[in-house]
């Protein structure tokens, strides 16, 4: 074996870079990164990278402001989005971004771009390099790691994007020991939304995580549910009432007429609107419920 010899004058160089990676580190760990968003005011972020992922939908990755930069959005939280329709006129709607704050450098938009969406449009005309303006966070639900013993959750479409938000958060953190049993539906396979990550998912945290797909217009060979919406025979199954269990719902208000008949009481359920409540002035409020409706 070789001795490596070492002058003390090295010896005290390599004390002092490892000193100073320590005091970084604890640094960034009791001063997290200043988010990005502004609750009052809308910032400009750069779209780096769309993805087409089908005909109607695509991924959206916007820059923030340096590589270690974190957007700043508390998981249970929405963004709101600003744009031009195809008449012109300005027009605003919430998303959820899929990324985390975990994510830092950029954070990622799944849209799903309607043919009569106002909002829509916007997404559909955007070109990389162009910058869209988004104010934050918003929303009056803040998710807390085990603050409930399971999450059963109701999404339909587009709904899906709060939810994931949530479940990443909730299986990348090793510490949060939840059960989510989400139930999704939509009309066709192809019109689901982030369904090979939720497979992933549900391959990964088996014990974690379970999903049911449920499809208005399934394939021959179909496995799971059928219908146009979550029937309430599908969330007994999967979701049964407890006080340690809360519902999310991001869909139809045919899934809230279903848990109303199960029995499912408010003080365990949150819904849509709990992530789309604003604070920014009753105007700007009636504006992003109107355009929430034709997009």
């Amino acid at each position: 074996m070789e001795l490596i010899c070492i002058s003390p004058a090295e010896l005290l160089g390599v004390t002092v870079a490892l000193s100073l990676v320590g005091t970084a580190a604890a640094y960034l760990y009791y001063n997290k990164p200043k988010g990005c968003l502004n609750p009052e005011k809308f910032m400009e972020f750069k779209l780096e990278k769309k993805t087409q992922l089908s005909p109607n939908t695509a991924k959206f990755r916007f820059v923030l402001p340096t590589p270690t930069s974190v957007l700043g959005l508390p998981v249970g939280q929405h963004i709101i989005c600003r744009g031009i329709d195809g008449e012109g006129l300005e027009v605003i709607r919430q998303y959820t971004p899929i990324t985390l704050d975990s994510d830092v450098g950029y954070f990622e938009l799944v849209v799903k771009m309607y043919p009569k969406g106002r909002m829509s449009h916007h997404f559909r005309q955007m070109r990389e390099g162009d910058y869209l303006s988004v104010l934050g966070p918003k929303g009056n639900f803040k998710y807390k790691p085990g603050q409930a013993r399971e999450l059963g959750m109701l999404a339909g479409d587009s709904g899906i994007t709060p939810m994931f938000q949530i479940i990443r958060a909730i299986l990348e953190n090793p510490k949060d020991k939840t059960h989510v049993h989400l139930i999704y539906a939509s009309d066709t396979l192809d019109d689901m939304l982030l369904k090979k990550e939720l497979d992933d998912f549900a391959s990964k945290f088996r014990s974690r995580f379970e999903v049911y797909y449920v499809l208005s217009k399934p394939p021959v060979a179909w496995n799971g549910g059928t219908g146009k919406t979550i029937s309430r025979e599908v969330i007994q199954s999967f979701c049964q009432p407890a006080q340690d269990i809360q519902i999310l719902r991001c869909g139809s208000a045919a899934m809230a007429a279903q848990l109303n008949s199960l029995g499912y009481k408010s003080e365990i359920r949150f819904e849509s609107m709990d992530w789309s409540c604003c604070d920014i002035g009753h105007g700007v409020v009636q504006r992003i419920l109107r355009d929430c409706m034709r997009t």
